[in-house]
């Protein structure tokens, strides 16, 4: 199993309306070999908000199937440019930068609390 974490960097005050994005799965709960996804916001950073968004895959090639794919490209559309504000005039982006980072599962752990 891998866990691939795109950390995102946006304005701050920005963060939680940017995780609001992830909240309709455009597709990637439909890619095989996909497991999970999980969005983090960092606390307490000062100059910007940061987002962890983690998707976990059971195998490297089901997370490469996926960003090879059309629903992969349709989420993803309109990253990087401006954003349409709600006047359907064009807006700054809130983006600042990411990093995608690819991590191998060795020990997972779940609670033994049937609560």
């Amino acid at each position: 199993m891998i866990v691939v974490t795109n950390t995102i960097k946006v304005k701050k005050g920005h963060g939680e309306t940017v995780a609001k994005r992830f909240q309709s799965s455009k597709g990637i709960d439909l890619s095989p070999g996909f497991v999970r996804m999980e969005v983090l916001f960092t606390e307490g950073l000062e100059e910007y908000d940061e987002l962890k968004v983690s998707t976990t895959w059971e195998d490297k090639a089901s997370f490469e199937g996926w960003v090879n794919s059309d629903s992969f490209r349709q989420a993803h559309a309109h990253r990087g440019g401006q954003q349409n504000g709600g006047d359907g005039q064009q807006s700054e982006s809130v983006m600042l930068g990411s990093q995608l980072s690819t991590h191998r599962v060795l020990v997972t752990r779940q609670s033994s609390n049937n609560t």
